[in-house]
């Protein structure tokens, strides 16, 4: 497995975090666009194996392969410089500014954005032999999502839209924890089997994903699914990126960080000094 102590890999996350900060546009652009197109088709893989089977617990042991592929392959999704870029920042690494760290999400979120949107494309074609008849049984149930996960939460007001926030919270305390599965080992077979667990857990309990939302959304409203470009973004994307981005910083990022990275003195014994007679 070579597993490297907690010490170890958060040092390995906060180098991560500051070569995203600095790293070129097109680097940055190209790289979040193959995270995105590439976690769409995973989702796209695991509603099938769903539809498939009626057993969304096949999908969520099966889905997590997408992610350990784009990973492996070194590309970023938004979910995961929430948590690396901050790191640099509390590190002090030279060069690294908060306004290269809104740079480096919103670049990611781009080409996220844009990869998904692809992959979401191309998967309408297939679902509905280019346009040309109703969406296949798979295609249907994304449209059907698309529904459920926005007007559903709009039904709820101010509750449905806290509700979304915290999924997206839960969400990438999973997803981030992933990430940093990436970096636990040295070798690929512990790296997969570190990042595969907190993924097929927070794709098992429907917590709400910012990348695969851009995949699952735009394909819904491909398909004729019975909701708005509006109600997309007000009433899922925009509290899910804001909830991925306060659990991936809180329960993951600065947890570590705090602990790992700047671990306190350890406390003395408070044992009296036992002097042995001559």
């Amino acid at each position: 497995m070579s597993y490297l102590a907690p010490a170890e890999f958060v040092t390995k996350l906060i180098d991560a975090g500051e070569s995203k900060i600095m790293m070129s546009t097109k680097d940055t652009l190209v790289r979040a666009y193959m995270a995105g197109a590439t976690l769409a088709l995973a989702a796209a893989f695991a509603v099938t194996i769903n539809v498939q089977t009626g057993q969304p617990l096949a999908g969520a042991i099966l889905f997590p392969v997408g992610f350990c592929m784009l990973y492996l392959l070194g590309y970023d999704l938004l979910t995961g410089v929430f948590v690396l870029a901050p790191l640099a920042m509390w590190d002090k690494r030279p060069g690294c500014t908060w306004r290269g760290v809104f740079r480096n999400w919103g670049l990611v979120f781009t080409g996220n954005f844009a990869g998904a949107l692809t992959t979401a494309f191309l998967m309408a074609i297939y679902f509905t032999n280019g346009f040309s008849t109703p969406p296949s049984e798979v295609g249907a149930k994304l449209a059907g999502t698309g529904v459920a996960r926005t007007l559903g939460y709009a039904e709820f007001g101010a509750a449905g839209w806290l509700t979304i926030f915290v999924r997206g919270m839960l969400c990438n305390w999973m997803v981030s924890t992933g990430v940093v599965g990436a970096q636990i080992s040295t070798s690929v077979s512990g790296k997969v089997i570190a990042m595969w667990m907190p993924i097929m857990l927070f794709f098992y309990m429907v917590f709400e994903h910012s990348v695969v939302n851009m995949f699952l959304f735009p394909t819904a409203l491909m398909l004729g699914g019975d909701f708005t470009v509006g109600d997309y973004f007000w009433w899922n994307e925009v509290p899910t990126v804001l909830g991925n981005l306060v659990g991936g910083v809180t329960f993951t990022g600065l947890m570590l960080y705090s602990t790992h990275a700047r671990t306190s003195p350890k406390r003395a014994s408070g044992k009296p000094d036992i002097k042995i007679a001559a």
